[in-house]
């Protein structure tokens, strides 16, 4: 709509500049032939009334006085000429000064001569200026030809100019506010328009399959968008469907993973249980001097099988039930601190930047994340090393409370960077490998992120960043 306002306004610009410069040839050329008409009628009235013989030597003579008075009258400067094109009479003064003044080019001459009008105008553009000049042949009364007349006009465009930059000015103007109109009415009906639009959108962008995604309920002016809202409602009936059966796949498929590695880690303990049971049952011996020693380290190997049992049965059941967030206002500063106090090892050193930074949350929850993180750590250090560091620090960071657990073990192989938080995954020669699955549990529970920087051979650092909740 725009463009063809635009494309409008310079098509009828053009036209009317064409227009204007038609109507100004058109005054100027039909200006000077009435001129022509009027000055030729008075010259022929005193060519009737004069005294002198109508021959061309006399022309001189004839209008000695009067081409003065015919050049007032007429407002227009006469010249007239011999039929050879000699200057006779001018009524610019000038030329009363002038020895030889300029004759009439030959080839005027033979214009005049051959036209059947026995008339030419001769135009030249001086300076910018466009100059017509009229020749045309003076008779006698009986149509005998005496000299030439020669009418010069310079052409003003004045009047025109002014005219067409009036107009100019006044078309922009209408055309500047009917642009404006068309930005305004291009701009509310777009609005009006997408409207629909814009609802499926942001409908759109909102939509994921981890959701609960709200249908949208709208009558659109358009039949085509009523398609689309409808399209987008079946969409998300789908997509719930789907979402369920997904997240039911998973579970399924997470138990039997864990069901799996709940089963071989109960079997490990098991074997030796057999074993031992067995020995005692080939080599037991009432009087054997060593039956009460032996009978000790039976009960003290089936104890250790069953409390490693008890270790993975209460690992299992950690992982599977988390129990409900009690969130509270607290220090977190304070809470992490006195997380570290079950720990008796003195190259764990606390720091933070504040003494106190009030968050709402489950205090439970996070001395587990604090704890399991500080525990796989000191893990992580080799008995033999000689110096041995973890550093917990706590900061704020923009509205997030950042909890960094670092340690100076032996790091974290390439290999095994991308398994860390896996459920059953463990690089230690016991456990099960659920701590770190639980507390990435816990801190995506609360919106949060757990990261971690490893090189192997010097050490990890892991970094919990947690939103502060004042509310």
């Amino acid at each position: 709509m725009i463009v063809l306002i635009v494309v409008a306004s310079f098509l009828l610009a053009s036209i009317s500049i064409i227009q204007f410069k038609t109507e100004a040839k058109e005054y100027h050329q039909e200006r000077l032939e009435r001129k022509e008409n009027a000055v030729k009628e008075h010259i022929n009235y005193v060519l009737s009334t004069t005294t002198y013989p109508l021959k061309t030597g006399n022309l001189d003579l004839i209008f000695k006085d009067k081409i003065h008075e015919l050049a007032q009258i007429h407002k227009i400067e006469i010249n007239i000429y011999s039929l050879d094109g000699k200057l006779l009479k001018s009524s610019k003064e000038s030329f009363a000064v002038d020895k030889i003044a300029p004759p009439i080019p030959e080839y005027i001459l033979k214009l005049v001569r051959s036209s059947i009008e026995k008339r030419f105008v001769d135009i030249k553009t001086i300076d910018g200026v466009k100059n017509r000049s009229s020749y045309s042949l003076i008779k006698d009364e009986k149509f005998k030809p005496l000299g030439i007349l020669n009418l010069p006009y310079l052409e003003d465009d004045g009047y025109y100019d002014n005219e067409l930059n009036t107009f100019l000015i006044r078309l922009s103007q209408v055309y500047s506010f009917m642009l404006i109109v068309a930005f305004a009415l291009a701009y509310f009906l777009s609005t009006y328009i997408t409207k629909s639009l814009k609802t499926i959108s942001d409908r759109l962008e909102e939509t994921n399959l981890d959701q609960k995604n709200e249908k949208i309920v709208l009558e659109a002016n358009s039949k085509e968008v009523n398609f689309l809202i409808k399209a987008y409602n079946g969409m998300v009936d789908k997509l719930e469907t789907s979402a369920i059966k997904l997240a039911q796949s998973e579970r399924e498929e997470a138990w039997r993973e864990m069901a799996k590695q709940v089963a071989h880690e109960i079997k490990n303990p098991l074997t030796p249980m057999r074993l031992t049971v067995q020995s005692f049952q080939r080599k037991f011996d009432p009087n054997d001097p060593e039956v009460k020693q032996k009978m000790n380290d039976y009960s003290e190997t089936l104890i250790q099988q069953i409390d490693t049992m008890t270790a993975v049965a209460s690992a299992f059941s950690n992982f599977a039930s988390m129990p409900a967030q009690q969130n509270e206002t607290l220090n977190v500063v304070e809470v992490v601190e006195l997380a570290l106090d079950i720990f008796n090892e003195d190259y764990i050193v606390f720091e933070s930047q504040e003494k106190e930074i009030i968050s709402k949350m489950d205090r439970t929850q996070l001395i587990r994340v604090i704890t399991n993180l500080v525990k796989n750590a000191t893990q992580a250090i080799p008995e033999s090393q000689f110096q041995k560091s973890i550093v917990v620090t706590v900061k704020r960071r923009n509205n997030n409370v950042e909890i960094a657990v670092k340690d100076n073990g032996i790091g974290i192989q390439k290999q095994d960077i991308g398994r860390i938080f896996e459920p059953k995954f463990t690089t230690k020669t016991s456990g099960m490998g659920l701590g770190l699955g639980i507390i990435k549990n816990i801190i995506e529970n609360y919106k949060g992120t757990i990261t971690f920087e490893s090189t192997y051979g010097k050490g990890t650092t892991f970094r919990v960043s947690l939103p502060i909740t004042n509310s």
